[in-house]
């Protein structure tokens, strides 16, 4: 479709108009209590904000949760790297930690994660944040997260118990980068018969071995609780009121098929969503934290992008995805 293939380009464009924005130091404050510590020695309620050293008005906020298989608590890990990139184009980062799947199972990790968008809008003011533009980002389990939680903001059986009630924990957008969704469709697409998967994990049947991360996360081997997996995999929460979405993947995963963002993009285009998907046909796994990220050409070379709204879709077409191109994304949606 010419005109959202034009918008997409052109959002690049958008981000010219904050060339002027202050390159000054941001002002930190680190170990934000969302919720009260659950066990207490756990770490995943806890969330760092970067704010912009000078900026008119109230700013948007991105929320950023970091990867880890939801083994450990360091969702809050790569925030500052990324409010190194964001902050000068006038974003607020909000680096977010959630419990590991060790200190509680599935639901619990996106509970946490909406009492921390919670918290943020019930704090809006003292951070001078826009608590209307709120997008939330990120990696591998942490782009499961900002996917899952991108997708449950009218889901009220999925508000949890955590933290502060009453403001919305609604987003107005997403960037899930490599999620896994269908826990049960992994091991279909997984590259090289999943030997490196299983070397790194110590397992002997990829994603479906009840050790794995996802049989870990909901306390069962996947393959004997589709229940369980159904309710932990964002496409069965996408309906035409999710926010936009803008989803990065690498081919060359060997961690997380390909596959699985695919399968999120095709749930948005049917139900007639905003979204964007990124194919990065020679990325691996944990491109967007390994510098130089997506700046390597080598990372971005022979990237296509579909794009899909109000129910007309894109073919895909080549485009290189780039923090200037996301930055803009983020201030036209948001």
């Amino acid at each position: 479709m010419r005109v959202m293939w034009r918008g997409l380009v052109l959002a690049v464009l958008a981000i010219a108009l904050l060339a002027g924005t202050a390159q000054a130091s941001p002002r930190v404050v680190t170990d934000l209590a969302y919720a009260p510590a659950e066990p207490p020695a756990s770490q995943g309620h806890l969330l760092d904000l970067y704010l912009p050293a000078r900026a008119h008005g109230r700013v948007p906020l991105v929320i950023w949760s970091h990867g880890s298989g939801w083994l450990a608590e360091n969702g809050r890990e790569g925030a500052a790297a990324l409010a190194g990139i964001l902050n000068p184009k006038g974003f607020a980062v909000a680096g977010v930690a959630i419990r590991s799947s060790a200190n509680a199972r599935f639901p619990a990790q996106l509970y946490d994660m909406k009492a921390a968008i919670r918290w943020l809008r019930a704090h809006a003011g003292r951070y001078r944040i826009d608590p209307r533009r709120f997008a939330v980002m990120g990696e591998s389990s942490g782009g499961w997260t900002a996917a899952i939680a991108g997708v449950t903001g009218g889901a009220r059986s999925l508000e949890g118990d955590v933290g502060v009630r009453g403001p919305s924990s609604r987003v107005q957008a997403a960037v899930p980068f490599y999620p896994p969704t269908d826990f049960l469709q992994m091991d279909a697409h997984m590259l090289q018969d999943c030997v490196p998967f299983n070397a790194i994990f110590g397992l002997a049947d990829c994603h479906a071995d009840p050790k794995s991360p996802e049989s870990l996360l909901l306390g069962c081997a996947i393959e004997s609780c589709p229940g369980r997996v159904a309710r932990a995999d964002p496409v069965t929460y996408v309906d035409h009121r999710d926010p936009p979405f803008l989803i990065l993947h690498g081919e060359q995963d060997l961690l997380v098929p390909a596959h699985q963002s695919t399968l999120l993009y095709r749930a948005l285009r049917r139900a007639c969503g905003d979204a964007a998907l990124f194919t990065l046909p020679d990325a691996p796994h944990g491109f967007v934290g390994n510098p130089p990220g997506l700046e390597d050409p080598a990372v971005t070379n022979g990237s296509t992008v579909r794009a899909t709204r109000h129910c007309r879709s894109s073919r895909p077409r080549p485009l290189a995805p780039s923090w200037d191109l996301i930055a803009a994304w983020l201030h036209r949606t948001i």
